[in-house]
């Protein structure tokens, strides 16, 4: 028989499952706890390396250390274990098994799920620690790697975002539980991050490089014509 669970949509089978042990709260506060233990060390980090770093450099060298954490572990746990996620009371899986409320796919080994959150995790994960680091240290490669992850990052949300939207306009299929703090509060509000801080990210790096690239041509223009003027 297939265990009873509160997963929509009504009916959908999740083999294997069993109820989390830790209440909603309980998940939802060792997640904020963790994430501000994460967010100070990596300040403390920081500032210590470059003791000079602005205000606006620090707040991305927090981001990226926080998406490395969550890309890497979270959902990198995810990537590992998701055939038997819904069995597992690992506190990963508990977190995972609580915001799949808003979207069962995470529970039913979905297989856009499953090649979106393994592509974040390994790749986008590992090169957010890099880059936090790149950020501290002003290495000359930051601007372009800051494209490159906001980018992946922006292109796996819109993905899930659309794949979920899909479904549901044409099929006419809810992966959401029906209370509203299920949908906007874990499915839109936590994944709508990383949607506007990427796009926010990319903006910045394209006026960098777009500046760099300026004060270059800029360069080579003025010393072309002082040779000019030279020859003359």
């Amino acid at each position: 028989m297939t265990p009873l669970h509160s997963y929509y949509p009504v009916g959908v089978e999740i083999p294997s499952y069993v109820p989390n042990e830790w209440s909603t709260l309980a998940l939802v506060s060792t997640f904020g706890v963790t994430c501000i233990i994460v967010l100070t060390a990596a300040k403390t980090i920081a500032t210590n390396v470059n003791p000079r770093i602005t205000t606006p450099e620090l707040s991305r060298v927090l981001w990226f250390t926080l998406c490395g954490c969550i890309h890497l572990i979270l959902e990198g746990y995810y990537a590992l274990n998701f055939a038997t996620l819904p069995s597992s009371q690992h506190l990963l899986a508990q977190l995972w098994k609580e915001y799949s409320m808003s979207d069962s796919r995470y529970l039913t080994s979905h297989a856009f799920v499953m090649s979106m959150e393994s592509i974040t995790a390994w790749c986008w994960g590992p090169l957010s620690f890099l880059l936090a680091s790149f950020i501290v240290t002003d290495n000359p490669f930051r601007h372009p790697l800051q494209i490159i992850i906001s980018t992946g990052q922006l292109y796996g949300d819109v993905l899930y975002y659309a794949t979920c939207a899909f479904d549901f306009f044409v099929y006419g299929i809810e992966y959401s539980r029906p209370e509203n703090y299920y949908f906007y509060g874990y499915f839109v509000l936590l994944n709508g991050f990383w949607i506007v801080i990427p796009v926010l990210l990319i903006a910045d790096s394209v006026r960098a490089c777009a500046g760099a690239f300026a004060e270059v041509k800029s360069t080579r223009t003025v010393g072309m014509n002082g040779d000019a003027k030279k020859s003359s």
